[in-house]
Order: C-alpha cells, then structure tokens, then sequence
C-alpha cells in the first residue's frame, strides 16, 4: 500500500466576503497545521492550488501562501488543473511524501471567485477552447450544465423534480455545516419558484460562485505514527487519469467530438474511467464505499456522478436518489458537507475541499452530519479538457 496520512485538515467558511484569496488560503492553512499539531517550520513542502482565470494565472499560488505564512525554505510547488487543481496538488504531495522528498506536506487552495458565472478573460484566443465556447457557441457554464440535464431527461426520464430533490439533500446536508456559505434547508417547491436560468435548471439547481479556503497537512506514514497519529486518516489512491481516445460524446466545454471511425469508444466514459482507475489502485469498489463527496456543478450533474462511481447503473441515477440511498441516513450519503449546492465554486480549494469533509467523517468528528461508523469514502471531480480528480480516504 502507498497510503499517507492526513494529520490535519482546514478550511477558511466559504462566502462572498469581499477580500483577497491569500487570506482564505492562509486562514485555512493555519487551521490544518493546528488540526494536525504541527508547526509551520517542520513542513517540509508546500503544495499550492492556483488561482486562475480562463487559462491565465492570477498568482503563483505555493510561493504566495509560503510567503503568507512566513519564509522557512521549505520546497514549494504551484499546480493548475482547473477544478481538478486541488486533487493534483494532492497528488503531487502524495509523490512527494513516497518519494522521500518531503515527511510533511502542506497543500493549500483558496479562491476569491468573481461574481455571476465564470467568463473568459479577455483578448482574442482561437486556440483556447474555453474561451471558443464562449465566442463560438455562447455556451456560459449554465448553458451546458442545462444542456447536460436535457441529456438526461430525454435519455433516461429524469424529471426537473428529480434534479430539486438533489439540491433539498444537499441544502439539509448544509444546514449542518458550519462552513457552508448556504445554511438553510430548502425545499422542492422553492427550487419550482426560483428563476429560469438555462431550461430546465432553475437558479437553485446550479451553484454558486464563492470565496474560501481548504488546506491539508499530510504526511508519511512513519511521520505520523512518530507524532502522536497511530491511527490517521489514509489517503490511499489518487485518480488523475486523462480521457481516452476516442471521445464520441461532446462534452462541453469542449466543442468536438472524436472519430469513432477506425478505433471504437472505451467501455468507460471519461467520468467514470476517473473513479474506475482510483479504486482499482485502492483495491476496493462501489461496494465498499460509506460516503462519497461528488462535483455537483447543477442538481443534474451530481444524479450523472452516482453512476459514474458506479453506486447505479446508467440512468438509475434518480431512483437511487428517490430511495434515499445517497441522503443522510441512507446507505451510501452523497456530499454530506453540502456539496456545491451549499458552498459554491472555491476553484483551487474546492477538491482540497471535499477531502476536508472525507477526514472529518473518517474522523467522526463531522458532527451532526456524521455517517455513522464511516471507513472509506471517494471523491469526484473534474476539471476543464481531460483533468481527472478523485481520491479515496480509508480508515
């Protein structure tokens, strides 16, 4: 087993609250070091998620936060992969940590989002297909998380009452989680009532862009049980696999397709190949899983990521939901911190994020979301053009 530790975990409250990203980050970093009993001065790498627009950097983001906190000569890493970045500055901690390279490992993601959906930045980029999609197609985020939901329906059945339950268990999950920007619970007919974003999804099936802060302190196995941690929270497999060709289903942001011409489509899509890949280096399956935090972009995305992590088959998405499998209380609970339906896109911190609530239930300190007797959870996520995410936590 290549398993690490995770000794602390933090987060800065996600919100709108006006200030700069290195303050969450740090905020945040503290919180984990705490958490974890150890002082800035004994990590030995810091691994920081970038904060970034559209393809252009905002600031380097491990030398910011190494700054932040205090130069002491620790090695320091930048990572970008969109909403993946936080899994791949995991995954760069892990590398390190069984590399020898470093005992202690910080890993810290922040964002200071900008208000409404995301746009491109600007100047003319022809060969950036984020910013394409927006010049060529007029596809904002909203657009195609819609058009994601049509899928669904016409394929499968799902129903707009469907994709509202998802947000009803994510708000009730939220309402439990002091570190939610959204803190209430809402029900069905709320979703029914609220705006027309992009047919069919209502403003309360989409999230939120927000500010806030998620920071790990991890570590070698040897490290933690010298420091007090017999028994820690394990990271076990990191999953940051790339799609593979060819891709014969559009998936926006992306505005093509491959040829299926000559080599015909892999069983798995790109989502599924994701969590497929993390738990074959993990060893376990679907089957073992108490909880899962999954990318929940729209109330329809989060009934696709049931499927893609293999709780259902395709399509069962909205029964298993319906069910009350993937509630509190239900076999396998889906986004027991809220999701983002609860907190909004923090892009850097947002997968750091989800490993954050992985250890408090691995813990069982989450509290009054707590899934009781919790030992193995996944995370899935991904990011713009082929960045897988997901991790697996065991106990």
């Amino acid at each position: 087993m290549n398993d690490i530790a995770v000794l602390g975990a933090g987060m800065h409250p996600w919100g709108k609250w006006g200030r700069g990203f290195v303050g969450y980050g740090t905020a945040a970093a503290r919180a984990a070091l705490a958490d974890a009993g150890v002082r800035w001065q004994d990590v030995g790498s810091i691994v920081g998620a970038n904060t970034m627009r559209s393809g252009y950097p905002g600031y380097v983001a491990g030398a910011t936060f190494a700054q932040a906190l205090g130069w002491q000569g620790a090695r320091v890493t930048s990572v970008y992969a969109a909403c993946a970045s936080g899994a791949q500055a995991v995954s760069t901690a892990r590398s390190q940590i069984l590399g020898g390279l470093a005992d202690v490992v910080l890993v810290v993601g922040a964002d200071a989002a900008p208000k409404g959906f995301f746009a491109p930045a600007g100047g003319e980029r022809p060969d950036d297909p984020d910013w394409l999609r927006f010049r060529v197609l007029g596809a904002t985020n909203p657009a195609y998380f819609a058009l994601y939901a049509r899928r669904r329906m016409a394929l499968y059945g799902d129903t707009p009452e469907d994709f509202a339950q998802v947000k009803v268990k994510n708000a009730a999950a939220g309402a439990l989680n002091p570190l939610a920007r959204y803190r209430k619970p809402v029900s069905a007919a709320e979703v029914a009532a609220s705006a027309v974003v992009a047919d069919p999804l209502r403003l309360l099936d989409i999230c939120a862009t927000s500010d806030g802060g998620a920071a790990l302190v991890l570590s070698s196995m040897e490290f933690a049980r010298r420091h007090g941690h017999p028994d820690p929270v394990r990271i076990r497999a990191v999953s940051t696999v790339t799609p593979t060709y060819p891709k014969a289903v559009l998936d926006l942001p992306d505005i093509a397709t491959d040829s299926a011409a000559v080599v015909a489509p892999a069983p798995h899509s790109f989502r599924a190949s994701i969590a497929k890949a993390a738990y074959e280096e993990a060893g376990i399956g679907p089957e073992d899983l108490s909880l899962a935090e999954v990318y929940d972009l729209s109330t329809a995305l989060e009934l696709e990521w049931y499927e893609d992590i293999g709780l259902c088959g395709a399509g069962e998405g909205a029964k298993l939901l319906r069910d009350g499998v993937t509630a509190l209380g239900g076999r396998v609970p889906v986004n027991t911190s809220g999701g983002l339906a609860s907190f909004g896109e923090a892009v850097p911190a947002q997968a750091i994020a989800q490993v954050c609530e992985l250890t408090w239930q691995l813990r069982g300190t989450a509290g009054a979301r707590q899934v009781p007797g919790a030992r193995t959870g996944i995370t899935a996520n991904q990011g713009l053009f082929g960045h897988g995410s997901a991790v697996v936590a065991v106990r």
